[in-house]
């Protein structure tokens, strides 16, 4: 792609023209197009590429466990936390904050240990924990079970 084409796929982009009729006005792929928008923060509705191409600001927002200022995508789900580790951590302190629902808590029998356990949201747990699984897996053929 020519520098020239870029220039002009970058206006169209801005005139609120979609991936389409950009490809069939420059005599490209629509791949092609989506691509090169994409790697450009121009993909997205056309309104709001409109919107953040002239001004990309960074929103700074604050972790919600260690306070630390993180940085924002422009697109996509806001972030809470900046890394796992502190997501865990704080999802484990704030457990009242989770909405369980009663029927997502599911009953069953470890086939392992013969044990009764209760899974949230898992339909197909078989084992009532990886230990469980491993030795259930591969060590049942060398004890002859």
């Amino acid at each position: 792609m020519t520098p020239e084409q870029k220039e002009e796929i970058y206006k169209l982009r801005l005139q609120g023209l979609g991936y389409k009729a950009i490809a069939r006005e420059m005599q490209l792929t629509v791949d092609a197009i989506k691509g090169y928008c994409k790697r450009h923060h121009l993909n997205g509705p056309t309104e709001v590429v409109h919107l953040n191409a002239e001004v990309i600001q960074e929103n700074n927002a604050l972790c919600l466990q260690c306070k630390n200022p993180m940085r924002q995508k422009q697109q996509g789900r806001k972030k809470r936390f900046c890394s796992d580790a502190c997501r865990y951590s704080w999802w484990n302190e704030n457990q009242d904050k989770r909405s369980k629902k009663p029927a997502a808590i599911y009953q069953y029998t470890c086939q392992n240990c013969g044990r009764k356990f209760s899974a949230y949201g898992n339909k197909q747990r078989k084992y009532c924990s990886h230990n469980c699984f491993v030795k259930f897996k591969f060590w049942s053929e060398e004890d002859g079970i």
